[in-house]
């Protein structure tokens, strides 16, 4: 398992690379959701409001394909999570944030990380 540190417009983009599915973050990734829209990319970013996968109603709020969230290059991931971040709900958008992250200690995530 090796770990990769990567700096990419201002924000740290930390990963544990390794042959376990527990590990690494995939930037191919799509996880359908019941109400119709898809999570996206590295940081599972939503149809419905974000990205448009011109299969369920979108308002396409960092005006990008969705498609364009699955390569290995993500800096326009990146550019939508700061656009998300900047929202008023802000992290919250991510459900998974408020489910297993928000008010927790996730210092071992930054961990090395010369912030």
């Amino acid at each position: 398992m090796s770990l990769t540190l990567e700096k990419k417009d201002g924000l740290v983009v930390k990963a544990l690379n390794g042959d376990s599915g527990d590990y690494g973050f995939n930037s191919a990734a799509e996880d359908d959701n019941a109400d119709g829209s898809t999570d996206y990319g590295i940081f599972q970013i939503n149809s419905r409001v974000w990205c448009n996968n011109y299969r369920s109603p979108t308002e396409n709020l960092c005006h990008i394909p969705c498609t364009d969230l699955l390569s290995n290059d993500i800096t326009d991931d990146i550019v939508c999570a700061k656009r998300i971040v900047r929202d008023p709900q802000g992290m919250d958008a991510w459900e998974d944030w408020t489910m297993h992250c928000k008010g927790r200690d996730l210092s071992e995530w930054v961990d090395g990380c010369d912030l």
